[in-house]
């Protein structure tokens, strides 16, 4: 009976040699190109909690989840890779606040049923019960209401320490950009778009479609008749020819320098980015945002 049995281990097993494995330069690439993605989301969350949870505990975490992400992605199911580390980097953001919530679980679930209970006997009484009153309904002591209060106190104050150590920047949980500041980015987003324009045809479908629509990658290789590995490897290079199109243009630091110049990869790169550059004016680039750097329209070339 047990050797007919597939067992969780067995089964796991099969489950990880399913997976296809990144290599190292390709979980690189993905964690280089998604670290914006953990600021968005530790800056959305800095929106909602006190004050004195510091950005860079909550950033770590997400970095941690964003490499842990890019280690275990598939990307022969079809998922986009920002969306599966979104929900990872997430799901780690809020277990770092757990951990750093000072009062336990039982402690918050006797705060809530307190408040419940007060508003209650505020109802039927008419007025602001005592703390005996209170005490009472609840089943307890009023030296256990005033350790319960007291614990969920020590859980919200500021720490003092923060206040001594930290900057006034670094306890601002979001600076809103100078002008010259949104005018570079403004720039940078114009620039991206008119390098995606600039793109081979198909491999700007394949871009437009898994990063912009969103789309499973079976979908796309359905409607191109490719294997999803081939989408895959056109998204590959597409990212590729972004990276260095842009680099060229922002960065040219960054660019890189081709082996050979007369060869005919060199040369069909050489060709892509004098078409960024032919495509794309100052005007153009600032018209693909708003004032506040907001998109107003869609991937395209000028």
């Amino acid at each position: 009976m047990t050797s007919t049995v597939t067992t969780a281990a067995d089964l796991a097993a099969d489950t990880a040699a399913a997976v296809t494995v990144l290599s190292a330069a390709q979980q690189e690439e993905l964690i280089r190109t998604h670290m914006p993605l953990v600021g968005h989301l530790v800056r959305d969350m800095l929106t909602r909690i006190p004050n004195h949870i510091h950005r860079d505990d909550l950033t770590s975490a997400g970095l941690h989840a964003l490499v842990t992400a890019a280690r275990g992605f598939d990307a022969d199911r079809g998922i986009p890779f920002h969306r599966f580390a979104s929900t990872r980097i997430r799901g780690a953001i809020l277990d770092e606040l757990r951990a750093l919530d000072w009062a336990t679980r039982s402690v918050r679930t006797k705060a809530r049923a307190t408040d419940t209970t007060r508003q209650q006997l505020t109802t039927t009484l008419g007025r602001t019960p005592t703390t005996e009153e209170l005490a009472q309904a609840l089943g307890t002591t009023a030296g256990d209401l005033q350790q319960t209060d007291t614990d969920v106190q020590r859980a919200t104050v500021l720490s003092l320490q923060g206040f001594t150590t930290s900057s006034a920047d670094e306890l601002v949980t979001e600076k809103t950009p100078g002008p010259e500041e949104m005018l570079l980015r403004r720039e940078q987003i114009g620039y991206l778009h008119h390098a995606i324009g600039s793109l081979p045809e198909r491999l700007q479908h394949v871009i437009t479609e898994y990063f912009l629509n969103e789309r499973p990658m079976a979908e796309i290789a359905d409607e191109l008749g490719v294997t999803e590995s081939r989408i895959s490897q056109l998204r590959a290079e597409a990212l590729s020819l972004l990276k260095d199109g842009l680099n060229t243009h922002l960065s040219p630091e960054l660019a890189p320098t081709p082996d050979n110049p007369e060869s005919i990869t060199a040369r069909r790169r050489a060709n892509y980015y004098a078409t960024i550059a032919n495509s794309t004016s100052m005007t153009s680039r600032l018209a693909m945002t708003n004032a506040h750097g907001h998109t107003q329209y869609a991937a395209k070339a000028a």
